[in-house]
C-alpha cells in the first residue's frame, strides 16, 4: 500500500505510476519512422486479450514517480514524446503534459480514450475497443483513428469508429500482431477498396525494437 500523501500526489498528476521510458523509432501510424521518447504509464482496465503490455495493467506494480523527473529524464533525448500505456487517461495528464510543454517537447498520446480526456496535447492517436469505446471528447479531437484488426469482424467495428470521429482525423488499420499474416493481406485488399484508410504496421517489431 502507498501513503496517503503519494496517493495524493498521484491523484493529482504530481506523481504517476511509471512503468518504463525509452528513446526509439516511432512504429506505428501517421508518425512512423520518426524518433521518439516514451513514457509508459501504468494501470489499464479496458482489458483488451491481445495486449502486448499486459504487465503494464496493474498500476500497484509500478512505482508512483515524481512528475518532475519524467519531465527531466524526456528532455535529455527528444523533441517529441509520446505518452502511452496502460491507459494514460486513467491519470490526469494535466501537470505532466504542461512541463513537458514548457520544455518546447512536442507531446503525442495514445490512447484507448476510454477516459476523459486530461492533458493538452499535440498530436493526438486513438485506438478504440469495442469493450470500453472512447468519450466523446477523444472522438472530438483525434488527429489519428488507429483501429487494430484481429479478425475480419474488425472492419465494422472500424467503420463504426470512423463514423464517430472528427472529419480531419486520419485513419489507419493495423493488424494484430499475433494475426499479422492473416490479415495484413486482408487489410491492404480493404484499403486498395475503401482508400479513406491507410496501413499501420508495427515497424518497431520488423526491426526488433522497443
Amino acid at each position: 500500500m502507498i501513503s496517503k500523501e503519494i496517493q495524493i500526489a498521484v491523484n493529482k498528476g504530481e506523481m504517476l505510476p511509471l512503468m518504463e521510458e525509452f528513446y526509439t523509432i516511432q512504429g506505428e501510424g501517421f508518425h512512423t519512422g520518426t524518433a521518439a521518447y516514451f513514457i509508459r504509464i501504468g494501470g489499464c482496465d479496458v482489458g483488451c486479450h491481445w495486449c502486448d503490455v499486459k504487465e503494464s495493467w496493474n498500476a500497484d506494480l509500478h512505482p508512483p514517480t515524481e512528475t518532475d523527473l519524467i519531465v527531466t529524464n524526456a528532455e535529455k533525448y527528444a523533441d517529441t514524446v509520446v505518452i502511452t500505456g496502460g491507459e494514460p487517461l486513467t491519470w490526469d495528464m494535466t501537470l505532466l503534459t504542461q512541463k513537458l510543454k514548457a520544455k518546447n517537447l512536442k507531446v503525442h498520446i495514445e490512447t484507448s480514450g476510454a477516459y476523459e480526456v486530461s492533458g493538452t496535447w499535440d498530436w493526438f492517436c486513438l485506438s478504440p475497443k469495442k469493450n470500453k469505446l472512447p468519450v466523446q471528447t477523444a472522438y472530438d479531437i483525434a488527429d489519428e483513428l488507429k483501429v487494430i484488426i484481429y479478425n475480419k469482424h474488425d472492419f465494422q467495428f472500424a467503420e463504426e469508429q470512423a463514423a464517430k470521429v472528427n472529419s480531419k482525423a486520419i485513419l489507419f488499420l493495423q493488424p494484430e500482431w499475433s494475426k499479422k499474416e492473416e490479415m495484413t493481406p486482408q487489410i491492404v485488399d480493404y484499403v486498395m477498396k475503401n482508400p479513406k484508410w491507410r496501413v499501420s504496421l508495427q515497424t518497431h517489431k520488423y526491426l526488433n525494437i522497443p
